[in-house]
């Protein structure tokens, strides 16, 4: 579970252990998902009136293309959650790293899921690389140089 109801946050920090699935609805077009679920592991707590913090640890894989050579490419993509949770009545919950709650008809709640999804898009690596020696594609015809040498790339 990613989403907390304040009210259950009153009575002291609980502890996180979810998954965000790729096909949820927080993702949007364009996005570079997640092959599985993202799992995230932290500690949640109250940090002042109307102020929440979440403090923890998010772990997943993704695909991409070898820059290179344009094979395909599973990468880890992990990284550390320090994030900041306010209503919006708050002073200086408009600024960027200050994440809003979200209103439900039983009152406000934490939403991790937007502001994991917005570190992970910062963490997926632009370019990744299928071995740090890959020798990519021959210019000429295109054949994967790693498996194999072609006749263009001999006269080179």
């Amino acid at each position: 579970m990613l989403s907390f109801p304040t009210r259950s946050l009153l009575r002291g920090a609980v502890q996180v252990a979810g998954d965000l699935d790729p096909d949820d609805k927080v993702w949007i077009e364009g996005d570079q998902r997640p092959v599985d679920a993202v799992r995230v592991t932290g500690r949640l707590s109250v940090a002042g009136e109307g102020r929440y913090y979440f403090s923890g640890r998010f772990s997943g894989t993704t695909l991409g293309e070898c820059r290179r050579c344009l094979v395909e490419v599973k990468s880890v993509v992990s990284g550390d959650l320090k994030l900041v949770f306010a209503e919006a009545e708050i002073e200086g919950a408009d600024e960027a790293d200050v994440f809003p709650l979200n209103r439900g008809r039983s009152g406000s709640e934490v939403d991790v899921r937007p502001a994991l999804r917005e570190q992970w898009l910062l963490d997926v690596p632009a370019f990744v690389l299928c071995r740090p020696d890959c020798k990519g594609l021959c210019p000429t015809c295109g054949l994967n140089l790693n498996q194999g040498e072609c006749s263009h790339a001999r006269k080179r």
